[in-house]
């Protein structure tokens, strides 16, 4: 008798991005995953959503076989220049 094959559990985790959005709520991004993002009125739904997609993403990428990236070490900084501006 062969014996069944049972899925593996893998925890992964992702640095996620969230701006305010013009018109309003915030909008999320998972730059480690190419095209990954959401949004949501609030943070704590745009958080919310970009867990599903995250989710949704993996299982396309498991379904199609194809490799889950891991993330690499990512910094977030801020840069100050001066412009000069027509008077």
């Amino acid at each position: 008798m062969e014996a069944m094959k049972h899925p593996t559990t893998k925890t992964l985790s992702y640095s996620v991005f969230y701006e305010e959005a013009p018109e309003g709520g915030y909008v999320a991004f998972v730059p480690a995953l190419p095209g990954c993002h959401s949004q949501g009125d609030g943070l704590e739904e745009a958080e919310q959503n970009i867990r599903e997609a995250i989710q949704v993403y993996i299982e396309s990428l498991v379904a199609h076989g194809e490799a889950i990236p891991e993330e690499s070490k990512s910094f977030q900084g801020k840069v100050t220049i001066p412009i000069s501006l027509p008077a």
